[in-house]
């Protein structure tokens, strides 16, 4: 029996990449305007302006704790911590995604408040305020879009900025409704559709961070596909003890056990398995032990040994 354990070297990600400033441009962004946003919510009597403004201070707390995530995970592995601290990214999207939840349930509060007792609000400023806000969070989402697909932190902060957008434009079109035509429960009504958008957002946020803590299967990937294209490999009899699952985002890890027929090519079918891991699932880390066709599964020794 030979147990080998494939381990590439560690993932070293680029301070100065286009994540992390695009995060540090759209934390100064929101801090800017929150103050903006809170001192005109408080002017206008707008509840739409009060959410968003309330909306951007846990914005930039989340930017900010992106940020720690970030600069964390540069440091390097240690003998307690073997992976290094890639999964602070995701405990903070997870953070976020919870905080985000809390936020949406505050103005379906505040909101129900307000439906049962309307207030007359300053539309024109309010139609201003929230104009601006909403170029604001349109700037910070466009440098924050293209990095959000590869790293659950910054879609974590992506959502945040992309909801106070919603909050923008919601406040937006009840500002245009009030100066037409004087409801102002268009107010109110604006805040709870924008609080269903921010809801339906963080739910998918949490769920996702949840399952990469869990170590469940990354979506993308079908765990019979992977069974099916490893035991096509010559002298591959089966494959057992599959497992696939999400260091930190766009980093995969996967395990299992080969048992073979010929124990004669077992660097050879190694590479062949390490291949088709890595090319075709774009999995970066893979252990693999390599078993005789003989050999009874309670009987393995769990011991490893590692080449390069």
């Amino acid at each position: 029996m030979a147990l080998l354990h494939i381990c590439p070297g560690p993932v070293y990600l680029n301070k100065g990449s286009s994540p992390l400033s695009a995060l540090r441009l759209a934390f100064l962004l929101t801090s800017i305007f929150l103050v903006i946003e809170f001192v005109g919510g408080l002017y206008t009597r707008s509840l739409a302006l009060m959410a968003d403004a309330g909306h951007m201070l846990v914005d930039a707390g989340a930017l900010g704790l992106s940020l720690f995530a970030f600069w964390f995970s540069y440091r390097p592995a240690t003998a307690t911590k073997t992976y290094g601290f890639y999964r602070v990214e995701i405990l903070a999207a997870l953070f976020n995604g919870v905080i985000l939840m809390v936020v949406s349930f505050g103005i379906f509060y505040k909101s129900y408040h307000r439906l049962m007792q309307p207030l007359e609000i300053e539309s024109g400023w309010m139609l201003i305020i929230a104009s601006l806000g909403l170029v604001i969070n349109l700037v910070s989402a466009y440098f924050l879009h293209g990095a959000q697909f590869s790293n659950l932190n910054v879609r974590g902060a992506f959502l945040h900025v992309a909801s106070d957008a919603l909050s923008s434009v919601g406040a937006i079109i009840a500002g245009v409704i009030m100066i037409s035509t004087g409801w102002y429960l268009a107010d109110p009504i604006a805040s709870l559709l924008v609080a269903t958008l921010i809801l339906y957002n963080a739910w998918r946020l949490v769920r996702d961070s949840v399952n990469i803590l869990l170590e469940g299967t990354p979506v993308h990937i079908n765990l019979d596909v992977v069974h099916a294209e490893l035991v096509r490999v010559k002298d591959v009899e089966s494959i057992h003890d599959l497992h696939i699952w999400t260091l930190t985002s766009g980093f995969y890890a996967m395990s299992c056990h080969a048992v073979l027929a010929n124990t004669g090519r077992h660097h050879q079918i190694l590479k062949e398995l390490r291949t088709i891991i890595r090319d075709q699932f774009r999995i970066d880390h893979s252990t693999i032990q390599l078993e005789e066709n003989t050999l009874q599964h309670h009987e393995i020794n769990p011991c490893h040994s590692t080449i390069q």
